[in-house]
């Protein structure tokens, strides 16, 4: 019986799901775990209609659309999911991670909270990941640090957080992101990828 298990089973790639609260280290987390085996994992690559901010690089952190642009998207169904999020559009192109899975890779999104509750309904064998910090207090330090909002536009991202918050029971994993220790987040998503991985039964991601 052992042995017909073994024989039978399938490794097949998985899609990660990081979300969490503005501020909290999606990207950095996201990109630290792909660092540790980049042949194993493929980061995706959200598509927005903001600005990039001072140091973002076009294709590397998003790909930064006109309205337009993202309109087309939208109108032929070449999105996994999209939203506005802070009167911007943010959205997930479906042909990154179909190529990803085709070659095998593991695939690892950064969305935010409500992105993160489409994926589950769409792709119910997408592990979900929920990032935060160690108090809420951590988490409002960190918004103010970034500096990149007007105060009016850091007050929403701050009450936007909270809320964002109270919906953590809907994920399969939590993870605190420690000031000054992601190795340790790291650690433990690979820990949750490893353990996937091993499961008896696995079920294909199909988009």
């Amino acid at each position: 019986m052992v042995d017909k298990l073994l024989y039978e089973r399938r490794n097949y790639p998985l899609l990660i799901v990081i979300s969490g609260p503005s501020g909290v280290g999606k990207d950095t987390i996201a990109r630290r775990v792909i660092e540790t085996n980049p042949e194993a994992f493929y980061f995706v690559v959200t598509a927005t209609t903001r600005p990039p901010r001072h140091g973002e690089v076009e294709g590397v952190d998003y790909i930064f659309l006109s309205s337009d642009e993202f309109a087309e998207m939208i109108e032929n169904n070449e999105l996994l999911e999209y939203a506005v999020v802070y009167n911007d559009y943010k959205g997930i192109p479906k042909q990154q991670i179909r190529d990803a899975l085709a070659s095998g890779r593991d695939v690892i999104m950064r969305v935010d909270v409500q992105g993160a509750a489409t994926i589950r309904k769409l792709i119910p064998n997408a592990i979900s990941i929920f990032l935060t910090t160690d108090t809420e207090e951590e988490l409002v330090y960190r918004l103010r640090e970034r500096k990149s909002e007007t105060a009016e536009g850091l007050n929403l991202r701050i009450a936007t957080a909270r809320q964002e918050m109270k919906r953590i029971h809907e994920f399969d994993y939590w993870i605190i992101n420690a000031e000054g220790q992601p190795e340790t987040a790291v650690n433990q998503i690979l820990g949750i990828i490893t353990a996937a991985h091993c499961r008896i039964r696995q079920q294909p991601v199909i988009l």
